[in-house]
């Protein structure tokens, strides 16, 4: 079984249409998209979700209104202001109260109460899926709003993705990962067997595609680098190219900017599906490479 995970250094350069576009070229394979913190692989693959599963992420403080004696501790060492002191709405309850967004689960004010009326508690953080789709079984999520944890969930989607490989004899696990350098792109590369890297000829993405084919080889994985809309600045793009060439980075292709994409995207279907033929035969000679290369 190989494992190809496709990113990018910035958002916006095209990298999931690139991936569902694959997706329904590849054979015998699992779709896993990675990029749980603004997941959108589902709009083009159009998933049927069979099995949900809750993602435990992290721990939020928790108080016990009824052990509280409002000694003010907890917010003296609360460095994100996730504490505070508020009028009492009855006897009963204690005048502390703790914010579940704004805690970070970092632990101090319970460590630090005297009575214990702080506890750890694990707290919902997001969903997964198991799911079908036209072109086979994939593996989503979707991270709560202002939850953290990313990586792990990123581990989750693709151990199970592996999992589903395994049991169904498959070949391939192509991973839809996040942009950017951080921590769930580190959980989405880890041990796979190649990276290809979606950029364009822009300033930015120049600057953030280097960004990320050191990341890949820092964690010794092979890298390659497709240019999407590469004849918007035929400058920028001969610098990608001439970049690649010094690293001995491959380029699998380069597309050209085309509508077709845009009214692709509109109808929820992958260019491949949509027919658009200059670009259906870029890409499928794109898929070509990197299946070449994931058989070596």
């Amino acid at each position: 079984m190989k494992q190809l995970t496709v990113i990018s250094g910035k958002g916006g350069t095209g990298k999931t249409v690139i991936t569902a576009s694959f997706a329904s070229l590849a054979e015998k394979k699992v779709m896993a998209d990675c990029d749980v913190d603004a997941a959108d692989l589902h709009l083009l693959l159009h998933p049927k979700i069979r099995k949900t599963c809750e993602f435990r992420g992290g721990k939020k403080a928790v108080l016990n209104q009824q052990l509280c004696t409002n000694c003010g501790r907890c917010i003296e060492v609360c460095r994100f202001d996730a504490i505070s002191e508020n009028e009492r709405r009855s006897p009963e309850e204690s005048r502390t109260t703790i914010d579940p967004i704004s805690c970070e689960g970092c632990g101090v004010c319970a460590l630090i109460c005297p009575v214990q009326a702080i506890q750890m508690q694990e707290s919902l953080s997001g969903e997964w899926y198991i799911s079908e789709t036209e072109y086979g079984p994939m593996v989503h999520a979707r991270l709560g709003i202002a939850e953290e944890n990313s990586g792990k969930l990123v581990t989750v989607v693709r151990h199970n993705a592996r999992l589903i490989a395994q049991e169904k004899d498959l070949d391939l696990v192509i991973v839809d990962g996040p942009p950017g350098i951080g921590c769930p792109v580190i959980a989405s590369i880890t041990g796979v067997d190649l990276v290809m890297a979606v950029t364009e000829p822009t300033i930015s993405a120049i600057s953030d595609l280097e960004r990320v084919l050191s990341l890949a080889r820092h964690f010794k994985i092979e890298p390659v680098v497709l240019i999407n809309k590469y004849d918007i600045n035929l400058e920028n793009t001969k610098r990608i190219e001439n970049f690649c060439e010094r690293d001995g980075i491959e380029i699998v292709g380069k597309l050209p900017l085309d509508s077709a994409v845009t009214q692709a995207m509109v109808q929820g279907k992958t260019i491949i599906e949509y027919g658009a033929s200059g670009l259906v035969t870029e890409i499928e000679d794109s898929w070509e490479r990197i299946s070449t290369k994931l058989k070596k």
